[in-house]
């Protein structure tokens, strides 16, 4: 991985093998950043993205080996009981030009990804809303 600041941009490539969220983890603790936003793309081969089934309070999980775009990687960065949260969405396509996507699981790459992570000075912090069974945003 290659990274470099600019002001306020973290800006990040990824190689072949390496796996996103373990990437944007890796970062956040070496700039220290508490609170952001995250876009990336790129390409991956292995990805395992989820569906939260809100009634049943379970995320549905999805496992897909094959050769991938990552069309887009949305998400941002806070925090739970002052530990790093990611909250990241990606939509993939395949060969044939379908598009699936979910919350983001893992997702290692087969080419590169381009990952931009803008900064916010302070804390987003997340609690547990029991009405639905996630971990939301307060402040």
């Amino acid at each position: 991985m290659k990274h470099k600041l600019f002001e306020k941009t973290l800006v990040a490539r990824l190689n072949r093998g390496e796996e996103i969220l373990e990437s944007i983890e890796k970062l956040c603790k070496e700039y220290n950043i508490t609170a952001g936003s995250i876009q990336a793309l790129g390409a991956c081969d292995k990805v395992k993205v989820g569906l939260y089934e809100v009634e049943e309070r379970k995320y549905i999980p999805t496992l897909i080996e094959k050769e991938l775009e990552l069309t887009n990687l949305t998400g941002n960065i806070s925090t739970k009981e002052g530990e790093l949260y990611l909250h990241l969405h990606a939509t993939f396509g395949d060969e044939e030009g379908r598009a699936f996507g979910g919350h983001l699981n893992y997702a290692r790459i087969s080419g590169t990804c381009e990952i931009f992570i803008n900064i916010i000075d302070g804390y987003i912090c997340r609690v547990f809303d029991d009405e639905t069974g996630l971990n939301v945003i307060d402040f």
